[in-house]
């Protein structure tokens, strides 16, 4: 079953149990990747879906944060609880050991020694990483074993 699938059955399952705020995100998920899809003009695989929903999750950490420069806690408790369902169709998180082990295979397959070399490294990470590392922090970690 694909992620949209997925996705289409947790509505109808959201909808029968009467879980208005599950239903929510899950309407908002997939209005989020039928938009994509028609701006594009291309059916998205998972890949891409889970940087659609990976985009979504990057906007509402945003948004918390500047919720809570603003002291709305309301609003920041609503983005929460959005991420947390979002979150439940991102794959698990790889922790540090396992991202060091994939920028160190990166590294060795294109041969990168410099800051020069740091694009075909995050390309190569990113392709084995999707949706399981936080993108910002990989490139961090790389940008610092190439400059070492």
């Amino acid at each position: 079953m694909t992620l949209k699938q997925q996705l289409t059955e947790d509505m109808k399952n959201a909808m029968r149990a009467g879980d208005k705020h599950r239903l929510g995100v899950i309407r908002l998920m997939l209005a989020a990747i039928k938009q994509r899809e028609v701006d594009e003009r291309i059916e998205l695989d998972d890949v891409q879906i889970l940087a659609t929903l990976e985009k979504m999750l990057k906007q509402r950490r945003d948004s918390v944060s500047q919720f809570d420069a603003a002291n709305r806690g309301d609003l920041s408790a609503i983005e929460r609880a959005e991420m947390e369902v979002i979150d439940t169709y991102l794959p698990a998180k790889l922790d540090d050991a396992e991202i060091d082990a994939l920028i160190d295979t990166a590294i060795s397959e294109t041969g990168a020694s410099t800051a020069r070399d740091m694009g075909k490294v995050v390309a190569a990470v990113k392709a084995k990483a999707a949706g399981r590392a936080d993108m910002a922090v990989v490139s961090g970690k790389i940008k610092a074993r190439l400059n070492a």
